[in-house]
């Protein structure tokens, strides 16, 4: 008698679950649009999640009149080229984003994966994902930005870097810090252990606020020959 793989019995758990229970949209309770067995909302919903404004400043992705380079790129050119996100970081993606983070949600990052996947360049990238600490990695039990990489590795086939880029030293959270506060806070909390010469990066993330975390690592990668650098993440915090 053969025996049956875990991962094949995992497959066959969701097959079975998905055609015994009805997907139910994560916002509203109402019934998923599940096509690929892994939709989580409802057409409305999905269609009220809060759009970018048309304009935005082609590097960093903060709002800006005509879609011109924002002020604060100018004075102060951060390390990555461009962002790519795929929604304002609004209610209801907020609460995706929470479920995902302190609700153990974690179909949540493959489908936040998927959706990302489809503002993505065509070109070869290689994924890496913003790291945690391991004293939070192990309160959490997972990293999220890992875990939205893999999703999008899956939709792309894009190679995916999973350890090169390290946190070597826990912060304090960045939530109420001002922008020169969260610079100094995550100065030197990353370290690359791979040699990334020519090699254009996605660097992975849940959400972006002030770009101060992401820009550690961009310049952490930029010194380990990384570029471009392009930042992924699902939501974007505007100050409009």
């Amino acid at each position: 008698m053969s025996l049956i793989l875990p991962q094949t019995l995992g497959n066959l758990f969701r097959r079975c679950q998905r055609a015994l229970l009805p997907g139910s949209c994560l916002l509203c309770g109402g019934a998923a649009d599940d096509q690929t067995g892994s939709a989580l909302l409802c057409p409305p919903c999905h269609n009220d999640l809060p759009a970018l404004p048309p304009n935005c400043c082609p590097q960093c992705g903060e709002a800006t009149a005509l879609g011109e380079r924002c002020g604060a790129c100018l004075l102060n050119p951060p390390h990555f080229t461009r962002v790519i996100a795929r929604w304002r970081y609004d209610f209801p993606i907020d609460r995706l984003i929470h479920a995902l983070k302190y609700g153990h949600r974690t179909l949540v990052a493959r489908w936040l994966g998927e959706q990302m996947a489809l503002a993505l360049p065509e070109s070869e990238h290689w994924l890496i994902p913003l790291p945690l600490h391991t004293e939070r990695l192990r309160q959490r039990g997972f990293n999220q930005a890992l875990e939205i990489a893999r999703s999008i590795k899956r939709q792309r086939r894009l190679p995916l870097l999973a350890d090169c880029l390290q946190r070597v030293r826990p912060t304090a959270p960045q939530a109420g810090l001002d922008q020169r506060q969260r610079q100094q806070n995550v100065r030197g909390a990353f370290a690359c252990n791979t040699d990334l010469a020519g090699r254009p990066v996605i660097l992975v993330d849940d959400v972006m606020t002030t770009g101060a975390t992401v820009g550690e690592c961009a310049r952490i990668l930029a010194q380990h020959g990384a570029g471009p650098i392009t930042v992924a993440v699902a939501a974007r915090a505007l100050k409009m």
